[in-house]
């Protein structure tokens, strides 16, 4: 399997948090029926449900990577308690939903990811990006992506981008032209590591989803 790339980090993000980081991986998207869930991917998702119960849930985040999450959270003016961690947020909506859900091979992979991990990894139309990707603040009139759906972005709003432009929000939305839609070949994977995340977690999590995309 491929080694995960190393993203770059503006200067001024990089002098503030030393430690903080991004990895990528790039691998051939699922096609057809392989978009579909596959019976093993779905008894994960059962088995892992049945591990995250009630205590389990409030319990969490006083484990090590989603605490070192929410306290990057808070250094960048995110209340984890408003806005959850990506995993918080899905391990809630495992106790609400009474499981974790299924809803496609792409997602799946992700929620396994970041519920296994701790570490969430999103998902880009590798073949739409330009350049390596990095983590920066918005400038002045910067659109969330191109396009007529490209939302506005608050200036010095922390973003996931590429040479071009911000191709996601820093734990926050994908950039609607860049969504791995049904004509996508390539996917991108890519994981954000947080001050006090070791480096391994942040490399399983990418192997994680790249697991589960190339099964079946």
């Amino acid at each position: 399997m491929s080694e995960p790339e190393p993203g770059w980090v503006e200067r001024e993000l990089a002098l503030e948090f030393p430690a903080l980081g991004l990895a990528s991986l790039a691998l051939a998207a699922p096609q057809g029926r392989a978009r579909r869930t596959d019976p093993g991917v779905a008894a994960r998702l059962r088995a892992l449900s049945d591990r995250f119960g009630g205590r389990r849930a409030v319990t969490l985040r006083q484990e090590p990577v989603p605490a070192a999450f929410r306290v990057f959270f808070r250094h960048v003016g995110l209340d984890p308690d408003e806005q959850r961690t990506p995993v918080e947020e899905a391990v809630l909506e495992r106790l609400l939903r009474g499981e974790f859900a299924s809803r496609g091979r792409v997602e799946d992979a992700l929620l396994l990811a970041v519920v296994e991990t701790g570490v969430p990894v999103l998902a880009l139309d590798d073949e739409r990006l330009d350049g390596p990707l990095g983590l920066r603040a918005a400038r002045r009139g910067e659109r969330l992506g191109e396009g007529p759906l490209a939302p506005d972005l608050p200036d010095g709003r922390l973003v996931i981008a590429d040479a071009r432009r911000p191709v996601a929000v820093l734990f926050g939305d994908v950039a609607p032209s860049l969504r791995p839609e049904g004509g996508c070949r390539r996917l991108r994977l890519v994981a954000v590591r947080a001050p006090g995340v070791p480096s391994v977690h942040v490399e399983e999590a990418l192997w994680t989803a790249a697991e589960v995309l190339r099964a079946g």
